[in-house]
């Protein structure tokens, strides 16, 4: 992404504290339009694997806005 480059779709970031190497929440809002951003309690890298039902849910929140 180039300076000054912003992705205007409503985005939702699932942070889980076993990610490795994630950026700070107010460097991705500079390229993003963060609609939603949770802190996960638990997982990680391999989430979808890991905490399944904690990520689907997440995703049903996200979504739900747009019904």
């Amino acid at each position: 992404m180039q300076e000054n480059e912003r992705v205007n779709v409503p985005t939702a970031v699932a942070h889980f504290p076993g990610e490795l190497l994630f950026p700070p929440q107010v460097w991705v809002e500079r390229g993003y339009d963060v609609a939603q951003w949770t802190e996960m309690p638990r997982g990680g890298h391999f989430a979808a694997l890991e905490q399944p039902e904690l990520l689907a849910e997440d995703l049903r929140c996200f979504f739900r806005q747009f019904r």
